[in-house]
C-alpha cells in the first residue's frame, strides 16, 4: 500500500510503517487532550462544599489567578527577546549540509523562522500547560476538600483527574506540538 498520497513521507521517503506511525501519534496527541477536557468535566461538577470553604476557596483562587497573571506578565517578555535571540541564531552557526540542501533559496531565512515558529509553539504550548494545570488545581481543591467530608477515596479521586489533566494537557501538546516540527521538517 503506498501510503505517500498523504502529505507524510512524500519528500524524504517515510516508508509506510513511519507515515502510520505519525498519524498514530497524532490521534494519540488529540485523544489525551479530549481524556483532559473529559476530566475536566468530571471535576468540575463535583460540588464545592459548605458556603465557608467556598469562601476560603475564593481568597485561594483571587490571590492564585493574580500570581499566574503577574507571572504570565513576567514571562512574556523573555519570551520575546528569546523568540529574537532565535531569529538571529541564523548567524551564529551557519547551517548544516542537510538544511543548506532542503532550503537551497534563502536558506537562513527559513531556518530562522522554522527555529523561531518552533519555539513559540513550545513557549505557548508550556504556557498552556501550566496556565490550564494551575487553574484547574485551583478548582480541584476545594472540591477535593469537600469530598473528602463524605469519602478518602473521592476526595483522592478529584485530586488525583486534576493532577492527570495537567499530565494530558503534556502529553497530549507535546506529542501534536513534536509531530507538527517533524513533520514540517520532512515536507517543506
Amino acid at each position: 500500500m503506498d501510503l505517500n498520497i498523504l502529505w507524510l513521507g512524500s519528500r524524504h521517503g517515510l516508508n509506510a510503517f513511519e507515515q502510520i506511525a505519525i498519524i498514530l501519534v497524532l490521534i494519540t496527541s488529540f485523544a489525551a487532550l479530549l481524556y483532559a477536557w473529559l476530566l475536566r468535566g468530571n471535576v468540575m461538577k463535583k460540588d464545592k462544599g459548605t458556603p465557608k470553604m467556598i469562601e476560603v476557596w475564593d481568597a485561594i483562587r483571587v490571590g492564585a489567578e493574580g500570581y499566574l497573571g503577574s507571572q504570565l506578565k513576567a514571562i512574556l517578555p523573555a519570551v520575546g527577546i528569546m523568540f529574537i535571540a532565535m531569529l538571529l541564531s541564523v548567524l551564529v552557526v551557519q547551517p548544516s549540509a542537510e538544511a543548506s540542501k532542503e532550503f537551497p533559496t534563502n536558506t537562513l531565512v527559513w531556518i530562522a523562522i522554522g527555529r523561531s515558529v518552533a519555539f513559540i509553539m513550545g513557549a505557548t504550548f508550556s504556557l498552556l500547560v501550566g496556565q490550564l494545570g494551575m487553574r484547574m488545581a485551583i478548582q480541584a481543591n476545594v472540591r477535593s476538600a469537600s469530598a473528602s467530608r463524605r469519602s478518602l477515596n473521592e476526595a483522592l479521586s478529584i485530586a488525583y483527574y486534576a493532577g492527570t489533566i495537567t499530565g494530558m494537557l503534556t502529553d497530549g501538546l507535546g506529542l501534536f506540538g513534536g509531530t507538527i516540527i517533524f513533520d514540517s521538517t520532512t515536507n517543506t
